[in-house]
């Protein structure tokens, strides 16, 4: 499901349902027919009402181990500025809580939180976030939903020696991310491929966010950062393009219905998004809002 199919916060089609479901459409208009999933035929076709399918969901559902008690609207995880930029922008009323995609993740199979933000690479599978949450996340009542596929590489002080790539940085400073990052994980492959061993460079202070590994780098407080093109550029900073990331969403089945988390995924929609993901260097958030993984 895209977030640009969606006509209404108020209510889902007759595939948006089968989507977040998990079942065939034939399944849906079964359902409608008999009676046990609320709908409308006021436009001439099946609409449902978000609000009570939600209410539905909670009372029906089967399987999985999801929360009882509520779960706080906090989104987790992961840093992403364009994310952070769009939960303000949109007035959605959710909270954030970023430190990190592995920690984001245990945090909402705790019930911490509605939402977690992962960048999580799987180096066996050479995909993104789907490893990591069917092994940790399998038994919960959560769909995961694409946010952006982001260009992450070697962001470098302006008076940085010339980088080609990963294995260039032996002998330099470089600012880390926390362990509990996706970026953290990330790096150690990248430099296990290249040939790299961590003792060959030196690692400062550690940064929690995006924004604050580019701007020690800017500091000059190290030679380089893992970062992202986007915010390189934010600073002037010079970027040598090492991969492209997936950047997903891991969100409660439940929440997905409530009305904060309905206008953030709506304001993925919008204009005003798509003009701002556009500017931002080494983004594609043209598919933001899609349900690519149903636990």
């Amino acid at each position: 499901m895209n977030a640009q199919d969606h006509h209404t916060h108020e209510y889902l089609t007759v595939h948006e349902l089968a989507d977040l479901l998990r079942i065939k459409e034939r399944k849906v208009y079964d359902l409608a027919a008999s009676g046990a999933l609320p709908c409308s035929r006021a436009t001439g076709k099946l609409l449902f009402p978000a609000a009570e399918i939600r209410d539905w969901i909670e009372g029906a559902k089967s399987g999985g181990t999801a929360h009882k008690a509520a779960r706080t609207d906090i989104i987790l995880g992961s840093h992403d500025p364009l994310l952070d930029w769009a939960i303000r922008e949109s007035r959605c009323g959710l909270a954030t809580y970023f430190d990190g995609s592995h920690d984001g993740l245990g945090r909402f199979c705790s019930g911490e939180g509605i939402a977690a933000g992962l960048h999580i690479f799987d180096a066996a599978d050479q995909s993104w976030n789907v490893p990591a949450v069917r092994r940790v996340a399998a038994e919960q009542n959560a769909v995961l939903m694409r946010f952006a596929i982001r260009r992450r590489g070697i962001v470098l002080r302006p008076d940085a020696p010339s980088v080609g790539g990963i294995g260039d940085l032996k002998g330099m400073s470089i600012v880390p991310r926390q362990a509990e990052s996706g970026t953290a994980g990330l790096f150690r492959e990248m430099m296990k491929g290249a040939g790299l061993d961590p003792s060959e460079v030196t690692f400062t202070d550690v940064a929690r966010t995006e924004d604050d590994a580019v701007q020690a780098v800017s500091r000059g407080e190290a030679d380089a950062t893992f970062g992202l093109e986007s915010v390189a550029q934010m600073f002037g900073l010079a970027f040598v393009p090492v991969i492209k990331e997936h950047f997903d969403l891991l969100v409660d089945r439940k929440a997905y219905f409530d009305p904060a988390l309905q206008s953030l995924v709506a304001f993925f929609a919008s204009e005003k998004f798509l003009r701002r993901a556009t500017a931002q260097a080494g983004y594609d958030a043209s598919n933001a809002g899609r349900i690519i993984w149903n636990a």
